[in-house]
């Protein structure tokens, strides 16, 4: 037999790991699978989407219910499991954000820094109506949104290229990133108001956004990342 003949693939499950557990009575079972899937979270840098769960549990195992008994098991702990960017990521509850930036001097796992007001104009109009180019951007605002700015969206890793428009040229367009919902702790863009909805409030308008108006907290309500959108 060939080297190439037995070599599994990056997302083959390990061949000696017994994820039926069948010689483990019901309860037992269930906690072990609890065990690991909490083990692989935690382990993690990322959030962990449902089908890497899959890997480690029996094929009748709801992760749901799983993640429902680990959440509960946390209550009180000063983190928590949240459902984020189509998987799920330990993180710490937003109570203790004060100790955090007291002990570290930034809020624990901040992986951008703070974006100045335009930079969060231009995130907020991408999130709500991508994917859209940088001249449909500029014309929204009125003045050109720069390609140094759309780099600094795009290092972060909170911005990434769309399909080609089909407007002339076929402009690149841009869309937001998994980055995007975790850093803002959003599972999917569904999780964002409804943008008629806000305006319909009066909660929001495109003459607020033309007039700089970041206060809306509308993301912030729902992540620690809240002071992403600042005055700056």
């Amino acid at each position: 037999m060939s080297q190439a003949s037995v070599r599994r693939k990056p997302n083959d499950q390990p061949a000696l790991l017994d994820t039926e557990l069948e010689h483990l009575p019901p309860e037992l079972r269930w906690r072990e699978w609890m065990g690991r899937t909490e083990a692989v979270i935690f382990a993690a840098s990322e959030p962990v989407p449902r089908e890497v769960l899959a890997r480690v549990v029996g094929r009748n195992c709801n992760i749901d219910l799983i993640v429902d008994d680990i959440r509960a098991e946390l209550a009180g702990r000063p983190y928590e499991l949240v459902s984020v960017a189509g998987g799920w990521q330990h993180r710490t509850r937003k109570v203790f954000g004060d100790v955090i930036h007291a002990a570290f001097g930034a809020p624990a796992g901040q992986g951008t820094k703070e974006l100045t007001q335009s930079e969060a104009l231009v995130l907020m109009c991408i999130a709500y109506f991508q994917p859209i180019t940088r001249g449909e951007l500029s014309s929204f605002f009125g003045k050109e949104v720069s390609r140094d700015l759309i780099g600094v969206l795009r290092t972060q890793g909170l911005i990434a290229s769309g399909p080609r428009s089909p407007l002339p040229g076929a402009p690149y367009t841009y869309v937001t990133t998994k980055n995007f919902l975790s850093q803002f702790g959003l599972d999917t863009l569904r999780q964002l108001p409804d943008f008629e909805a806000l305006e319909d409030a009066g909660l929001l308008s495109k003459e607020k956004l033309l007039a700089g108006d970041t206060s809306l907290g509308f993301i912030g309500a729902q992540s620690d990342k809240s002071d992403i959108f600042s005055d700056d």
